[in-house]
């Protein structure tokens, strides 16, 4: 039961196991892969608004949970090691145990429809706890790559509920995934995408030696704003009109954000801040990345002074945005031949810095399993060790960007907003 007495009843809960036979084999993850910071858990929220399907041969309305059941199912084949378990070598190195278990699936129902619940826009009026899988009983949920619950409401819209573990796919890895769910829900006789293990073709520099990162907890609050496209367009115009150069909306989120940030934090000004982002390295680390669904990234870095940051006009803040990302084909080539004294995805997380994740292009927007793409995606990429920044999008209809945050602790919370909100009303 939901604080606000909005009911979720969770009705079924099995494991969905692929629909025809798979290889029994154990798969070598690449050297991303078994990045320790990555064997967390990512969650997230599909919404998707009463629509019209057509129904079976035989009159009968299939409801959301039986088709997207169905459609995992045959999934699993052609993904079959989201359907394993992973496991852990002699040394300590994860690989992927394809059992064929199958995902976890749980089928819910809300005693309310989606308008009632504002189509779980923030701040949302049922706990996210409620929309996402209890996990597999019996199976640490860290050794399960894959959990979905399907919860239904009055109004005929469902809400997918996704819990995935970053060790087997980054973000555009499970928008593959998700999508060739999806042309299974709508009939398809094969995924658009064929997937591609490949986890042997990213490169695999010598590991360095690294103590392990130092987790301290930080006390951080959540606050989320909404960016208007004319906002957004009118940095893009006058970084282009000072510099000669184009910037993208995600460029002008992370420096807003940084800079709002870093405002808000009020550090002595020679002290050192950070911006910290995840690049995808498909076109630079795989000769042919299609349908490679492994974590192909890089972490590209920004740092500057709190008195630059804080105090330059934002074109200059996105052109040091701008200048880290320009590193990125040269960072990687050094990397990938071992030539970095310190691992750069052995990350150090402190309160200076800021983790920006972009939510916007990984494919979770156009899935469509038979009653229309999702209204908006809700994801909850956040861990009490880092200051997460999200950049994604608003609900439907609305365009521009949506920034949602845990990355300021309380007494810094009421000056990061204000800077946030004079940022998104124009000022």
């Amino acid at each position: 039961m939901g604080s606000t007495g909005f009911a979720v009843t969770r009705t079924k809960q099995s494991l969905v196991a692929p629909s025809s036979p798979t290889p029994r084999e154990t798969l070598p993850l690449s050297v991303i892969d078994r990045v320790a910071g990555l064997r967390h858990l990512v969650r997230s929220l599909h919404v998707f608004e009463c629509g019209r399907r057509d129904g079976g041969g035989d009159g009968h309305q299939p409801t959301p949970a039986e088709v997207l059941r169905e459609a995992l199912g045959k999934a699993l084949v052609d993904y079959h090691p989201f359907a394993g378990r992973f496991a852990e070598g002699d040394g300590g190195e994860v690989s992927v145990d394809c059992t064929g278990e199958g995902a976890w699936f749980v089928e819910a129902t809300a005693a309310c429809t989606l308008e009632e619940v504002k189509l779980l826009d923030h701040p949302m009026l049922i706990p996210k706890e409620e929309l996402l899988p209890e996990p597999a009983p019996d199976v640490p949920p860290l050794d399960m790559p894959l959990m979905m619950q399907v919860t239904e409401f009055t109004c005929g819209g469902f809400v997918v509920g996704l819990i995935s573990v970053h060790t087997i796919a980054d973000g555009l890895g499970a928008g593959q995934f998700i999508n060739a769910v999806a042309d299974y829900a709508r009939g398809l006789a094969k995924p658009r995408v064929s997937p591609v293990w490949g986890r042997d073709v990213v490169p695999d520099p010598p590991k360095m030696p690294a103590p392990p990162p130092r987790l301290d907890l930080l006390d951080l609050r959540y606050f989320t704003v909404d960016l208007s496209p004319e906002h957004i367009a009118k940095v893009k115009s006058s970084f282009f009109e000072f510099t000669g150069q184009r910037c993208s909306a995600f460029d002008v989120c992370v420096a807003k954000t940084w800079q709002a940030r870093t405002r808000a934090l009020r550090l002595a000004a020679d002290r050192t801040v950070r911006v910290c982002f995840f690049a995808n390295t498909r076109h630079l680390m795989l000769k042919d990345s299609a349908g490679f669904y492994g974590n192909c990234f890089y972490t590209v870095a920004a740092s500057g002074s709190s008195g630059e940051v804080g105090g330059a006009d934002i074109v200059d803040v996105v052109r040091i945005i701008r200048d880290a990302k320009a590193r990125l084909a040269a960072d990687v080539a050094r990397w990938a031949v071992g030539g970095f004294r310190e691992d750069p995805y052995e990350l150090t997380f402190t309160y200076e810095s800021l983790f920006v994740s972009d939510w916007t292009r990984l494919g979770f927007l156009e899935a469509d399993y038979g009653w229309g793409t999702p209204s908006h995606v809700v994801p909850f990429s956040y861990h009490p060790f880092m200051a997460v920044a999200v950049i994604g999008a608003p609900p439907a209809p609305k365009l521009g960007a949506r920034v949602m945050t845990m990355c300021v602790e309380e007494a810094h919370l009421p000056e990061f907003r204000e800077q946030m909100d004079a940022f998104a009303a124009g000022n």
